[in-house]
């Protein structure tokens, strides 16, 4: 009689198992970063489980260093918030092994302020605030090299820092912060760059900005995981949930053309 009540508790411990394993099968957890682009996530996540079965966990932070912390202790099973050249730098920098599972979309990058109404009115010794992590610092030098506004010793250089201007004739003084503080600094300086992560949040759109990127920019948004879960089942059905009319049709209401999809 203990045999067989020892025998069916295992089992039952065993099916028990079995089924949470199933079920973790059909589960993801993905990182955003708060904002709007949660909210085209929500989406992606709605379609994914009517159309899959597969319940997605969205999980918010608010900051673009945890969210690849989080993924490569696999905390998280992807997360949807960097392009690649971020990514890359990361890996780089602290050795993760990631890949890119699909795209999504660009999210142009913007100049803004709150005292002048064009580029051209920026005064001598101007402050400019530059997002202070590795890509989208370079990326907003290189938007000023391309208005003829400072020289880089290489304008290709995605992560070009204020060290790397070798001419800086308008004396411009410089302040990196961190992204997600751009938008309260802005009425301390004189033009800040800010991402459309933060822009649109803070009442800013494209159309108020003084400089900003166009269509042809190679920052592509991406869904990042883990190398080798590229190919996983439930990874490639988040990513086709993602590539959706209905996802598109989301950040269009809510980023008034200032999200591209990437994926077209």
């Amino acid at each position: 009689m203990r045999k067989t009540l020892l025998g069916a508790l295992a089992l039952s411990t065993l099916s028990l198992a079995i089924s949470q394993a199933n079920a973790d099968e059909q589960s993801l957890k993905v990182g955003t970063v708060a904002g709007p682009e949660t909210d085209v996530m929500q989406v992606a996540a709605d379609l994914a489980e009517e159309r899959y079965g597969l319940e997605i966990e969205i999980i918010e932070f608010t900051d673009y260093v945890t969210p690849n912390a989080a993924l490569a202790d696999g905390s998280l099973d992807a997360n949807a918030y960097q392009h690649e050249p971020y990514m890359n730098a990361m890996v780089n920098d602290r050795g993760y092994d990631f890949a890119i599972a699909g795209r999504t979309f660009v999210y142009p990058i913007g100049a803004y302020s709150e005292k002048f109404e064009s580029i051209d009115d920026l005064p001598e010794g101007a402050t400019i605030a530059l997002p202070n992590d590795p890509s989208n610092e370079g990326r907003s030098l290189i938007l000023l090299h391309n208005e003829g506004l400072i020289t880089l010793d290489d304008p290709e250089n995605l992560e070009a820092t204020p060290l790397n201007i070798v001419e800086n004739p308008h004396d411009f003084d410089f302040r990196e912060i961190e992204a997600a503080q751009l938008p309260r600094v802005l009425p301390d300086v004189d033009m800040a760059f800010i991402n459309n992560t933060f822009a649109q949040p803070a009442g800013l759109t494209l159309d108020d900005a003084l400089v900003k990127e166009g269509p042809e920019s190679p920052y592509v948004n991406i869904i990042a995981v883990r190398g080798g879960d590229e190919d996983r089942e439930e990874i490639q059905q988040l990513v086709e949930a993602y590539q959706s009319d209905e996802v598109a049709a989301k950040a269009e209401e809510l980023f008034k053309g200032a999200a591209v999809p990437g994926w077209k």
